[in-house]
């Protein structure tokens, strides 16, 4: 397949989407119902009363809360990264017992995926398996690093869970003092009969 191939499939692919997503577009405006009510006109705000003009401030608890979800959910995101290299890491310490060509060969495999180079590879696969114990004790040296890791990751992102509970960020309705401040003890007027 050449590149002028490709290209005229990219475009094929690109416009049979657009005139996909036209189509049902179009055939959606045709079939849908139309009943307008100054109900369904008013201007809807993320659950805001529509009170006023639509050109108002409204509460930015809405954005905290969505950021939060986005800072927590894009850290939840590089747990990945660090199960990747564990769980390599853990068959690398398995495959110690085996002394075989292919747990040498399974090795060579694992050792690549977690970034070995080529040149050291090739002194592995030389010796045939002969320095597997120390594969082994890398391998465990390896784990026990990215435990402690994701220990200091983790314990980040609760650090900053808990502060952005402690603050209140996470209550929806935040409860509030009492609207009106709590009545000071008036003093006794003297020579007031």
């Amino acid at each position: 397949m050449n590149a002028v191939s490709v290209v005229a499939c990219l475009a094929l692919f690109v416009t049979v989407g657009f005139l996909f997503i036209f189509a049902a577009l179009l055939l959606g405006r045709f079939l849908r119902p139309s009943a307008p009510t100054p109900e369904k006109r008013q201007t809807y705000e993320c659950g805001e009363a529509p009170i006023g003009s639509s050109f108002i401030q409204f509460d930015l608890r809405f954005y905290v809360v969505a950021l939060v979800f986005l800072i927590f959910d894009v850290e939840v995101s590089f747990f990945f990264p660090w199960a990747t290299v564990f769980g390599r890491a853990t068959q690398l310490m398995a495959l110690d017992a085996e002394a075989s060509p292919q747990a040498s060969r399974q090795a060579g495999e694992h050792l690549r995926a977690l970034g070995v180079p080529e040149a050291e590879l090739s002194v592995h696969s030389a010796q045939g398996g002969a320095n597997a114990p120390q594969i082994a004790r890398s391998a465990r040296q390896l784990a026990l690093m990215s435990m402690v890791d994701v220990g200091v990751f983790f314990a980040v992102l609760l650090v900053g869970f808990a502060y952005v509970w402690s603050r209140g960020d996470l209550e929806w309705v935040r409860a509030t003092a009492s609207e009106s401040p709590a009545p000071e003890e008036q003093p006794e007027e003297a020579g007031v009969a």
